[in-house]
């Protein structure tokens, strides 16, 4: 797998393909068993746990998609606490924090902390957080995973701007083809085996069409299980109605894109 610089690519395959487990072991997250990462002039498979760390802190910006936001901190220490780790001074911390609220439009919400924000704002400040210390590559895990299509096209256009105005290489998960277009190339995973690069255009005439439609309504039976289970879940009462809500607007996201890929090739 080689990812060029400044250049946006996009993992896809089906759950437990390996997709996440990729992004840990590019972020120092995972250890390898085999094999090696080179990240810029970084042979990362062979750092030290001691390096390990500031590899973290200053080579690769991590988005998640539980947000990992500290509550108690407004959206503008959120940011600086990164540069807190690093040993910034207060002045450098807030000018940077500033410039990056500036660019993912958030200006205007400093102040605030996450319970204040929508979702889309939330994930718009791990953006922020995620470029804090100015690291030359940012991995995302499923981004747009808990947002409506919305927000979801929302914050992929925002990486998009990211990258772009900062320079930044960027690799993110997805299980969302329409977030998976959005890329300069993406990345087929199977069985931890990446299995070919595409052009975003070629998504799907590049594989096999069957094979393609397959994935697709895999994925979407899937999702429909889902959203059963979770109204079981909610029947028994063994989640609240903020909990049910939030994973059914996310489930029901996912639904409708794959749904909108199938009507778009004719299949549904």
């Amino acid at each position: 797998m080689k990812v060029g610089d400044g250049e946006i690519v996009t993992i896809i395959g089906p759950s437990g393909s390996g997709k996440t487990t990729l992004l840990n072991l590019i972020g120092g997250l995972d250890t390898p068993t085999a094999g090696s990462i080179r990240v810029g002039e970084i042979e990362v498979s062979n750092l030290s746990p001691r390096r390990l760390v500031d590899y973290r802190r200053k080579t690769v910006g991590y988005i998640f998609q539980n947000l990992n936001l500290i509550p108690t901190l407004t959206a503008a220490e959120n940011i600086e606490l990164p540069m807190i780790a690093s040993g910034k001074p207060r002045k450098e911390r807030w000018r940077r924090a500033e410039t990056l609220l500036e660019a993912v439009g958030m200006l205007h919400r400093a102040k605030h902390k996450p319970d204040e924000l929508s979702g889309g704002e939330q994930q718009r400040i791990a953006i922020a957080v995620a470029l804090a210390n100015d690291p030359p590559v940012i991995l995302a895990d499923e981004p747009t995973g808990e947002l409506d299509s919305l927000n979801a096209k929302m914050i992929t256009q925002y990486l998009v701007k990211v990258s772009r105005e900062f320079d930044k290489t960027v690799i993110m998960v997805t299980h969302d083809p329409n977030v998976a277009r959005e890329a300069d190339r993406i990345m087929r995973i199977e069985d931890g085996v990446i299995k070919e690069s595409l052009q975003p255009v070629k998504l799907e005439e590049t594989l096999r069409p069957a094979t393609y439609v397959e994935q697709v309504r895999a994925r979407l039976s899937v999702i429909e299980k889902q959203l059963k289970d979770l109204d079981m879940e909610f029947k028994a009462e063994r989640i609240d109605g903020d909990e049910y809500v939030k994973r059914r607007l996310r489930l029901t996201s996912l639904k409708a894109s794959l749904e909108d890929e199938l009507q778009r090739m004719g299949t549904l």
